[in-house]
């Protein structure tokens, strides 16, 4: 199957195109209208460079709030009230801090402008949403993604100081769960994320919760 090179033209493939690693599309434009038309199709670009490229993994890596792991130490740190969480209220501040976390095995971010520029408008437009973990005054971590219907689509998250970036997921995901979202969309594997409960399940699968929660 080749590699689908979109126009101007809002439209994608059918998913069930995609290569083996999840690689569906390339180019196109970061525009809203897109963007929503991406999520709702179970898509999401993720790239490092001029040209947007399209994904749409199989199998997905996603979360239900209720299950949900929370490790003893990590409800100690819950417990001391070292932290507090704020959401909506840094949105630039926390896809800026994205931005430039250093993270292993890449050299850049993917990050870029037209990414802040994009999510940025979506914020705006009540899609994009972010919860923020402050310390003595200071923005130590936090979390941005999408939400849509009964779904939350995670993107980035990052932390300057020791379960920061936990605290803002696992306070953000019961917040979720209380607001009736069903499904995070952690998109690919990481080690932190299957800590906290998040693991696979299937293409189809995933698109099933679109078409029933979106």
């Amino acid at each position: 199957m080749s590699l689908q090179v979109l126009s101007d033209r809002l439209w994608f493939p059918p998913v069930s195109d995609a290569l083996e690693d999840g690689l569906l599309a390339m180019g196109g434009d970061l525009n809203p209208e897109r963007l929503i038309l991406a999520y709702q199709k179970g898509i999401f670009p993720w790239f490092d460079g001029d040209v947007p490229l399209w994904w749409s993994p199989d199998p997905r890596f996603v979360l239900k709030p209720n299950e949900l792991k929370v490790s003893s130490s990590m409800k100690s740190v819950l417990k001391k009230g070292y932290f507090s969480l704020t959401t909506n209220q840094a949105f630039a501040q926390v896809i800026n801090e994205c931005r430039n976390k250093e993270r292993k095995g890449q050299d850049g971010t993917w990050i870029g402008n037209e990414i802040v520029d994009a999510y940025t408008k979506l914020h705006h437009m009540g899609y994009a949403h972010s919860a923020e973990t402050w310390c003595k005054g200071q923005l130590v971590g936090g979390l941005y993604g999408i939400k849509m219907g009964q779904l939350f689509f995670g993107e980035s998250m990052f932390a300057h100081q020791s379960n920061a970036s936990k605290y803002a997921f696992i306070n953000y995901v019961e917040l979720l769960k209380k607001e009736g979202i069903v499904l995070i969309d952690c998109q690919v594997y990481t080690p932190h994320l299957e800590s906290l409960g998040a693991g696979m399940i299937d293409r189809q699968a995933f698109l099933k919760y679109l078409e029933l929660f979106l």
